[in-house]
C-alpha cells in the first residue's frame, strides 16, 4: 500500500505516546496522519503471551540494543537499556505493570513549571484512556482504549506478603492507582484477555481501521526538515533509500526517552557547541537536549522458600510447554500474567511527603530477564528508591541515525543515593522478617542474612542493582524562559515551530513508579494540545497524602 505523500500530521514513533497520539489526531477522520516506525509487526507469541516478558526485551527484532557508559559508582558496571523496535514501542516490550504515579509527581511537575501538568489537571487524562478491570472508583476510566486488568493473586505468597507488610506497620491499599498510592495491595497490568495490551492494540490498531491513519514501518528517522525555523517535514531512510515527506500541519516526535532527544540533535537542535563540534548545522540552540536523564534502579532481594509453593516448579521445559500450549488454545493459566500480582509503595522516613520505595513482589526467585533462576524455590522482591537526584544524558555520537547515542546515566552519583537505598533494604527485611511470612521464609539468598553493615549493602548495590527499564526526561517540559527546557506546557518544542514532542522524555522529574502510564496519558494531553482543543476540566477529586507525614514513616 503506498503512503500518504503530504499528510496533514506525521508522527515519529509508534510507541506507548505515538500510537496514543496517531489514535486521537485520526479520530475525526478528517485530518490524514502517518506514522513513521523502524520496527516490525508485534504479532506473536514472545510478545502477546505475559508470562514470556523476558524475551522480547532480550531479542534484536524487538530491541534497540542500547547500552548505557560504564558506571563509575556501579564498580563500572555498564546496565543494559531496553528500548522496544516494534509497533508499541517499549509497551511492547515491557513487563505491563501499570502504574500512573503518585498525584505528588505531578504537583513538583507544576512546581518545576509545567504548569498545567498538575495532578487535577493530569487525572481526566488517565480516566479517559483507560477502562479499569480491576478496582473501579470515582479515580478511575470505565470507557478508554486502554484495557487495564489485575492478576488471580492464588499463590499463597501474595497475601502473606501484603499482611506481613501490614503486621509491620504499614497499610494495605485497594487500589495504588485510585485514592491512595501508599501502602501494599493488588498490581494492575496492562493485560486483557491473557494477552498483553500495548499501546498498538488500544490505539494503534484502531486508529488504522479509519484509512486516514497510516503505518510505514521500517522508517529509520534521519532527521526533521527545517525552512527557517518551521519544521515542514521529516527525512527517514526506508527500504535503502533515503526519502523526504513533507507534511501540511505539524510534525509530533513521540520516539522516547533516548531517540526523542537524538533526532533532534541530529535535526539541529541542541546545545549548539556540541552539535558544531559534528559538523551538524544548528537550527536552535536549546542546551536540555539529551539531559537530566533519570531512571530507577532496583535489586532482587530473594529468599529461599520453606515451602515448594513458587513458581520455580514450573521452570523445567515440560511446565514450559504445557503453559505455553495452554495459552496458546485458551488464553489462560499461568502464560496469561506477567506474575507481578502485588505491589507496595513507602516512604523511606518521616518528613517525606509522598511514597519513595517501590516493591514489586515476585513468587519466585528469578532476574527480570529470565536469566540465572535461582535453584530450589524462592520469592524475591524488587525493591528500589523512587527519586533519585542523579541525572545523565544522551548525546549522539554522529548524524548516521544506525551509530548509537552514547548514553550516560550517571547512577548512584548523588550523596544521598546510597544511604536511600540501604534504606529500602533494610525496610525489605523488616517486612519479611514478620510472623506471616515465618512459614515460608528461609535463608536469603541475596544480599544473605550476613550482610548487614552499610558497606556490605553498598558492594551488594554496586554489584546487583539493575535498571528498571525507565529512561525518561531528557527532553523536559517547562517555561520558554527556564534554560534546561526543551518544550513548553502544550509540548511544542522550544524555537521551532509546528514541532511538538510528547512521551516520557518530557517528563521534568521520573514519577513513582513504572512509566508506560504516565507515558500514555502524556500522549492524551499532548493530542488536545496539537489539535488546538480544550484541556479536560481539572478534576476536584483529593487523593491520599498521610496526615502525619512530617513525623511518622509509617
Amino acid at each position: 500500500m503506498s503512503h500518504f505523500s503530504n499528510p496533514d500530521y506525521i508522527v515519529i514513533g509508534s510507541g506507548s505516546a505515538g500510537s496514543t497520539i496517531a489514535y486521537r489526531l485520526g479520530e475525526s477522520g478528517t485530518n490524514q496522519v502517518l506514522v513513521l516506525e523502524f520496527g516490525g509487526t508485534d504479532i506473536g507469541p514472545f510478545i502477546q503471551m505475559p508470562a514470556a516478558l523476558s524475551y522480547p526485551m532480550n531479542m534484536s527484532r524487538y530491541d534497540w540494543g542500547y547500552k548505557a557508559e560504564p558506571e563509575s559508582s556501579l564498580n563500572n558496571r555498564s546496565i543494559v537499556c531496553p528500548r522496544g523496535k516494534v509497533i508499541g514501542g517499549s509497551s511492547s516490550i515491557n513487563g505491563m505493570i501499570y502504574v500512573r504515579g503518585n498525584p505528588g509527581d505531578f504537583h513538583y511537575w507544576a512546581q518545576d513549571g509545567a504548569t498545567e501538568w498538575d495532578y487535577k489537571n493530569v487525572l481526566p487524562y488517565f480516566q479517559r484512556m483507560e477502562t479499569s478491570h480491576g478496582f473501579q472508583s470515582e479515580f478511575r476510566g470505565s470507557n478508554g482504549p486502554l484495557q487495564v486488568s489485575r492478576g488471580k493473586r492464588d499463590n499463597p505468597l501474595h497475601s502473606a506478603f501484603v499482611k506481613a507488610s501490614v503486621e509491620a506497620g504499614y497499610q494495605k491499599t485497594e487500589d495504588y492507582n485510585g485514592y491512595r498510592q501508599e501502602g501494599f495491595g493488588p498490581a494492575d497490568m496492562t493485560v486483557w484477555k491473557g494477552s498483553r495490551f500495548s499501546a498498538a492494540k488500544a490505539y494503534l490498531r484502531p486508529a488504522l481501521k479509519k484509512k486516514n491513519v497510516q503505518l510505514l514501518t521500517g522508517a529509520l528517522v534521519e532527521k526533521i526538515i527545517f525552512e527557517n525555523k518551521k519544521a515542514v517535514g521529516v527525512q527517514f531512510s526506508h527500504q535503502g533509500q533515503s526519502k523526504i515527506i513533507k507534511v501540511k500541519k505539524d510534525i509530533v516526535l513521540s520516539a522516547g526517552s533516548i531517540n526523542s532527544p537524538a533526532i533532534l540533535q541530529r535535526s539541529g537542535i541542541g546545545n549548539a557547541e556540541q552539535l558544531k563540534e559534528l559538523g551538524i548545522p544548528v537550527v536552535c540552540h536549546s542546551p536540555g537536549v539529551g539531559e537530566n536523564l533519570q531512571d530507577h534502579l532496583e535489586v532482587y532481594f530473594q529468599v529461599q522458600c520453606l515451602q515448594p509453593i513458587t513458581l520455580y516448579k514450573y521452570l523445567n521445559p515440560i511446565s514450559k510447554l504445557l503453559i505455553g500450549m495452554q495459552w496458546t488454545f485458551f488464553k489462560s493459566g499461568l502464560g496469561a500474567s506477567n506474575q507481578f500480582e502485588t505491589l507496595g509503595f513507602i516512604r523511606s522516613d518521616k518528613n517525606i511527603p509522598y511514597p519513595d520505595i517501590q516493591f514489586h513482589f515476585l513468587p519466585v526467585a528469578i532476574r527480570y530477564d529470565g536469566k540465572a533462576p535461582s535453584e530450589g524455590h524462592g520469592f524475591q522482591l524488587h525493591v528500589g528508591p523512587m527519586r533519585s537526584e542523579s541525572r545523565g544524558y544522551v548525546r549522539i555520537q554522529s548524524s548516521d541515525p544506525k551509530i548509537a547515542p552514547k548514553i550516560k546515566f550517571n547512577y548512584m552519583s548523588h550523596e544521598n543515593d546510597f544511604p536511600t537505598f540501604r534504606k529500602a533494604l533494610k525496610l525489605s527485611r523488616e517486612i519479611l522478617c514478620q510472623d506471616a511470612l515465618k512459614p515460608f521464609k528461609g535463608p536469603e539468598i541475596q544480599p544473605g542474612d550476613e550482610v548487614t553493615s552499610d558497606k556490605g549493602l553498598d558492594e551488594f548495590i554496586k554489584n546487583h542493582c539493575e535498571s528498571a527499564y525507565h529512561p525518561c526526561g531528557t527532553c523536559k517540559i517547562g517555561q520558554k524562559d527556564d534554560p534546561t527546557a526543551v518544550v513548553e506546557n502544550n509540548c511544542s518544542v522550544k524555537g521551532v515551530s509546528n514541532l511538538f514532542l510528547a512521551d516520557s522524555s518530557i517528563f521534568p522529574r521520573i514519577t513513582n513508579g513504572n512509566l508506560n502510564a504516565p507515558t500514555i496519558m502524556t500522549g492524551e494531553k499532548a493530542s488536545d494540545y496539537i489539535l488546538g482543543r480544550d484541556q479536560l476540566s481539572p478534576s476536584n477529586l483529593e487523593p491520599f497524602y498521610h496526615s502525619n507525614w512530617k513525623n511518622s514513616q509509617k
